[in-house]
């Protein structure tokens, strides 16, 4: 068997010539109906009166801290006013320095986060190198871009992208957190921290007060369940910590030394089950 014949029939041209180190632009050329953004939407969802609800995830917070970047998330997914999903994950780490949270449309957001990630690998494998921060954070932008027609039909989706930037002159400097819009315009936040999603401006306020960019690691994630806790305090699409049912939010901290790790479920647990507490007793924080 010849390695362009599987079962009698050939691989199509476009796998067995040279191309680009992209791979959304490869999948584009061989089979754009695999896009994000591409597909055909059923009858009856989209933004039409009438049509199908779907799910979306809700709020996402990033913050930078000593020497590092954090970007965490809470675990619901509504549908209109109904629970969709008490345990959804919206946080991925997307390569060694980098990883994503993702607010709405669910299905979307997950798909091309996770495309993304294999565009990261596939550019690292072609290229024997890591793209650079800037360069993951534009091919997000373009991805996001192809999603456009989908976003004016109502199905619109927002990644916040953090990563160490392991060529900056400053460590203290080098985690960088980089917000989007629906078109796919990209913008650099310069103040340490951010939130997208439903329970955004909850979150985004309780950052405001707490964030120290010279605080240590376990501060960093304190906060972060504070500002997350803050969000499910006004808004009911963002979940809080479920002791009942263990379910806490996820946190992927990215270091020089750790590179991108998510926390385990017990280590968010014990934080979030002392932010828990501690409002029992000082129930604003």
């Amino acid at each position: 068997m010849s390695v362009t014949d599987f079962g009698g029939a050939q691989l199509p041209a476009a796998y067995r010539v040279p191309g680009s180190s992209s791979f959304v632009e490869f999948l584009a050329a061989a089979a754009p109906e695999l896009l994000p953004g591409r597909r055909t939407l059923p009858q009856g969802v989209g933004a039409a009166p009438g049509g199908m609800a779907v799910p979306h995830g809700t709020t996402i917070v990033a913050l930078t801290f000593d020497n590092g970047v954090l970007v965490a998330g809470d675990r619901r997914a509504t549908t209109g006013n109904l629970i969709a999903q008490r345990d959804i994950e919206k946080v991925f780490v997307t390569d060694s320095y980098s990883a994503v949270g993702v607010a709405g449309t669910a299905g979307i957001a997950i798909e091309t986060v996770r495309l993304f990630a294999v565009e990261l690998e596939h550019y690292e494998k072609l290229e024997g190198m890591s793209l650079s921060l800037d360069g993951k954070a534009n091919r997000l932008a373009g991805m996001l871009r192809g999603n456009l027609g989908l976003a004016m039909q109502g199905l619109a989706m927002l990644p916040l992208f953090v990563g160490f930037d392991l060529e900056a002159d400053d460590a203290a400097k080098a985690g960088r957190i980089v917000s989007y819009d629906v078109t796919g315009g990209r913008y650099e936040e310069t103040s340490g921290y951010q939130a997208i999603g439903s329970g955004s401006l909850f979150a985004k306020s309780a950052l405001k007060k707490r964030h120290d960019p010279t605080a240590g690691l376990d501060a960093a994630v304190r906060n972060a369940v504070e500002a997350l806790y803050d969000a499910a305090d006004d808004d009911t699409a963002t979940g809080g910590p479920d002791v009942m049912r263990r379910i806490y939010p996820v946190v992927v901290t990215i270091t020089a030394a750790d590179g991108a790790v998510r926390l385990t479920d017990a280590e968010t647990a014990e934080v979030a089950q002392a932010v828990v507490a501690s409002r029992q007793e000082r129930p604003g924080g």
